[in-house]
């Protein structure tokens, strides 16, 4: 095969580098028209004329300098006169006498008419009856405080057995053995017996021991420190159901 042209003077041998520089070009004009700034010419005819003559007018007032002349020297000061009067009034002067008294001097107190009474001390509060100093008289009791302490005992435990209904615990279907009730009264100042507290194991049962505690007789009440005083009792109970 014969080559009808020289190598040398071929183009497609320089395609590549052409299409480098165009491609340069493209990417720089593009550049260029994206940085290119425009502006509306319609808008710099609104913004009109710069006038800078009439902002440099300023009016200065004109000062007229007057001429101030000193007061003459003859002109007499005026000094107002004050009169005195004189207080026609007179003011009495009040003589203040003192009321120390001399340490030489006795002072003497009759005490005639002052008559000493001696205030009762009220006792409000009950006493338990083991701390009493004189207890609470049960009728027929004699003898000192221990003696009457025992005696008062004793008529109290007599008078609930013959007094309580023992077969109300056996009608009440409690189980046979030794039942306990807990008792509490108050002999007050008059010496009658109040306030009657009773724990047991039936609510009847305890009824009951203060139906017959409340009929107790009244007795002497006791004292304390010769005063008659509220005395706190209580006494534990034993009864057997059989």
């Amino acid at each position: 095969m014969i080559t009808k042209k020289n190598p040398k003077q071929q183009l497609e041998n320089y395609s590549k580098i052409f299409l480098q520089i165009g491609l340069a070009l493209t990417l720089f004009v593009v550049y260029t028209l994206m940085e290119h700034k425009t502006y509306d010419r319609s808008d710099l005819k609104s913004l009109g004329q710069a006038n800078m003559e009439d902002e440099m007018k300023e009016d200065i007032p004109i000062v007229l300098i007057q001429e101030v002349t000193p007061p003459p020297k003859d002109v007499p000061v005026l000094v107002e006169k004050i009169k005195i009067v004189e207080d026609e009034m007179k003011i009495e002067e009040t003589i203040i006498e003192s009321t120390e008294t001399d340490e030489g001097e006795a002072i003497v107190i009759n005490t005639d008419d002052i008559i000493e009474v001696e205030e009762e001390e009220e006792l409000l509060e009950d006493i338990p009856f083991v701390l009493i100093e004189n207890v609470p008289v049960y009728p027929g009791c004699k003898g000192n405080n221990t003696e009457l302490k025992r005696c008062f005992t004793q008529k109290i435990t007599a008078f609930f057995g013959k007094k309580f209904n023992t077969s109300l615990a056996t009608e009440l279907g409690l189980v046979p053995g030794k039942k306990k009730l807990f008792v509490m009264f108050k002999i007050d100042r008059t010496g009658k017996v109040s306030n009657v507290m009773a724990r047991g194991p039936h609510p009847r049962l305890e009824k009951e021991v203060i139906t017959v505690l409340t009929s107790l007789p009244r007795m002497t009440p006791g004292k304390q420190r010769g005063s008659p005083v509220g005395v706190s009792y209580s006494i534990p109970i034993t009864f057997e159901v059989r």
